[in-house]
């Protein structure tokens, strides 16, 4: 895939760039491009009417929780196997370069970590983990995934990638869920959770905490396939423009915050940072 920038905008982010001591903000745009589809993009979860798990439902409907875990047993093998793009490798060139001092990312696929990154914030968690809800207990999605193939031996469904939503389930029909069995927690039996962050429930204070300091640290903020229409990563975004910080803005289609930007782009994540990196190096 080709890209032909405004020379003007390229030049302008890249001046931007060059400063270095840049916090990158990215969300679910980033990783689009290795085929996570995101919420609000042209083909994203919420054009398909999907309604994303919230933690009040998770963790008091144990219908609620079964229909998840069956569409995330699915999803998740498929989210496993996706690569890292050129827009993740571009970030991790952009720190190795000694530009980009943060990364914060609202995104649960570790794609930042596997295309080069390093001291990534994980701001919502990464599916590659599951907490115990009751005693705490952190284990490896792997393992989980290997005591719910035991479980469920059975349980096999063709499915359609365009289907995989962002937080790691598919779309699944009601109808093919009935008897998928959900595992508890080794050690006390307790619910066991993904290690991220639903609707509806908080972002833990030292994590964001982190984040905030990150941004105070910055001499911009680089935002990236986000549309900052959640509060949870527009919230840094605010944090900059009040402290005169300058931000911008790579990412497909408007965002909340684009009146805040000092430089924006509506163009793909991929070549941009691409030709941003080659610009900068």
């Amino acid at each position: 895939m080709t890209l032909t920038l405004p020379e003007a905008a390229l030049a302008d982010l890249a001046s931007l760039v060059r400063r270095g001591n840049v916090a990158v903000l990215s969300g679910a745009g980033i990783s689009t491009e290795s085929g996570i589809p995101d919420y609000r993009g042209p083909s994203g979860a919420f054009q398909r009417n999907h309604t994303p798990m919230t933690y009040q439902a998770f963790t008091r409907d144990q219908t609620a929780r079964r229909r998840y875990w069956a569409r995330s047993f699915l999803g998740w093998r498929m989210m496993s196997r996706a690569n890292p793009n050129d827009g993740h490798r571009a970030v991790a060139q952009l720190q190795q370069n000694g530009l980009v001092r943060g990364i914060i990312t609202q995104n649960v696929d570790g794609l930042h970590q596997a295309g080069g990154a390093a001291d990534v914030i994980e701001l919502h968690g990464s599916l590659d983990r599951v907490i115990c809800l009751d005693c705490g207990d952190l284990t490896t999605r792997i393992e989980l995934d290997d005591r719910l193939r035991g479980a469920n031996p059975d349980f096999r469904h063709d499915t359609d990638p365009d289907t995989v939503n962002p937080d790691g389930d598919v779309d699944l029909a009601e109808e093919l869920l009935d008897g998928f069995a959900v595992v508890d927690c080794v050690d006390c039996g307790g619910v066991l959770k993904p290690d991220v962050v639903f609707f509806g429930e908080s972002v833990p204070k030292d994590r964001v905490a982190d984040c905030h300091a990150s941004v105070d640290r910055a001499e911009s903020l680089l935002v990236l396939g986000s549309s900052l229409t959640v509060y949870s990563g527009r919230r840094f975004v605010m944090q900059a423009t009040k402290l005169g910080i300058p931000v911008a803005i790579v990412n497909q289609g408007p965002t909340r915050s684009d009146d805040c930007a000092a430089v924006r782009l509506d163009a793909p994540l991929g070549p941009t940072l691409t030709a941003l990196a080659a610009a900068t190096a």
